[in-house]
């Protein structure tokens, strides 16, 4: 019936009653039937929310969805013909589509490794902004360039001075911060292979965690101690944070420059605000914004996300009893959702140009995860190293993603390469003999 409305009289009564019959083409059966069929069992246990933060509920989730989907599915019956743009099966075959691009499940480039500390809670990997990669191979700091695939060391230490525990690129990626074992930290000039200038950090131990902040560099170490330091400045410690109990293991500062999330071996996270450090002298302890507890074994993996500004992803650590990756509002201090991974987690890094974030692991099976956000669908898994994943680094035109393991590789992943807008790194071809780098630390692989 092509009629959407039909009249007929009521004899007996002698009035005019409007009855509605439904247009079977325009109605979706398949919703229809899951409707039906579900409700009853959604409403005892909807695990399928349980992941949504409060107090977003159920209904409002469905509204928002189905706004964002430019679908309404409020009504089982259909009384008119859909526009062609409303389509549901049209728009989750787009949305599908988008999910599920395509992602290579080999790493494009290998480098051999050797050297390379087993301690994830060190950061001894960086990629600059000028495309030059360094990672940290016990005493020697190792330069990779991948446009013209060049290898240099910038510096060997002494055992007096070594080895080294943390690595970090200054935002105009020609100076490279080095934190070492004795609580010293240097400041080099890689274009020129010059030192620029040596500082300590804190009262003692190891420098295991680097941040800059423009002219900034946050240092944090194994006396529990968070400070910044002003590298223009002889007097160069300008505000000192104390809240931890144990070694810090993880520092990032958010891309808007005024708060710092710090992770340590006491299990816990703190926000701090720049503005409180600013308005108080270095000699004062400086109190902590938020005091994140969730974790159950040391945080060294901390990502800010790119698109939602106050919301900070963490990771948990150093052994199997805490494999969770957690969200917070940095806002309100609160969590907003917590997922367990089945592995220890090292790193996190979000996708600059879609919402996933990668999480790497350790045993027990020492390999990448692409996540869908906020949903935390898996959308790859890869595999190849065949011990804990220590740490990742992106390029920096946000395609390419190196990971380093304790089985001495370095392997490189266009995990990112095919999101839209993205400008795939150009591929190196590795030759098939190694050549010795840095007293055979570095070398390239097949």
């Amino acid at each position: 019936m092509s009629s959407v409305m039909a009249t007929s009289r009521n004899h007996s009564s002698g009035e005019n009653i409007d009855r509605f019959i439904p247009n079977r083409s325009a109605m979706d059966f398949g919703f229809a039937h899951c409707m039906l069929t579900q409700s009853n069992q959604l409403g005892k246990k909807d695990f399928a929310w349980s992941w949504l933060p409060n107090p977003l509920s159920r209904e409002s989730y469905k509204e928002k969805l189905a706004e964002a989907l430019g679908v309404n599915h409020t009504r089982i019956l259909a009384f008119k013909n859909k526009p062609k743009h409303e389509s549901l099966s049209a728009t989750l075959e787009s949305t599908s589509s988008k999910l599920l691009r395509d992602i290579p499940q080999r790493p494009c480039h290998m480098l051999k490794a050797l050297g390379l500390r087993d301690d994830s809670s060190l950061n001894l990997m960086d990629w600059s902004n000028s495309n030059v990669f360094c990672i940290a191979l016990e005493h020697t700091i190792c330069l990779w360039n991948p446009l013209d695939d060049s290898f240099s060391e910038v510096v060997t230490f002494n055992d007096e001075d070594g080895p080294v525990t943390s690595i970090s690129w200054a935002p105009d990626g020609r100076r490279l911060a080095i934190g070492l074992f004795n609580s010293r930290v240097q400041l080099w000039d890689t274009t020129t292979t010059k030192r620029l200038r040596t500082f300590k950090h804190g009262r003692q131990g190891q420098v295991g965690s680097l941040a800059w902040n423009d002219h900034l560099l946050t240092t944090g170490g194994a006396d529990t101690q968070i400070i910044n330091n002003d590298v223009r400045i002889k007097s160069h410690v300008v505000a000192t944070y104390e809240g931890h109990s144990g070694e810090i293991t993880g520092l990032k500062w958010a891309d808007s420059g005024e708060r710092l999330a710090s992770g340590g071996k006491d299990r816990l996270i703190h926000i701090w605000d720049r503005s409180m450090a600013s308005s108080k002298s270095s000699t004062h302890q400086i109190q902590w914004l938020h005091k994140l507890a969730g974790h159950r074994g040391r945080v060294n993996a901390l990502a800010w996300c790119p698109f939602r500004l106050n919301l900070l992803a963490s990771g948990g650590g150093g052994d199997n009893h805490d494999k969770c990756i957690n969200f917070w509002n940095t806002c309100t201090g609160t969590s907003v959702n917590s997922i367990d991974t089945g592995s220890q987690v090292s790193a996190l890094l979000w996708n600059k140009k879609e919402h996933e974030l990668l999480s790497s692991h350790g045993s027990p099976h020492n390999q990448l995860i692409l996540w869908k956000y906020p949903c935390m669908m898996k959308m790859a898994e890869l595999t190849g190293h065949v011990s804990g994943v220590l740490s990742m680094a992106e390029n920096p035109n946000g395609c390419t993603v190196a990971s380093a393991a304790a089985d001495g590789t370095v392997r490189l992943w266009d995990i990112f390469g095919n999101s839209r807008a993205a400008k795939p790194m150009r591929k190196i071809k590795t030759s098939p003999h190694e050549e010795p780098f840095a007293a055979n630390y570095f070398n390239r692989i097949r």
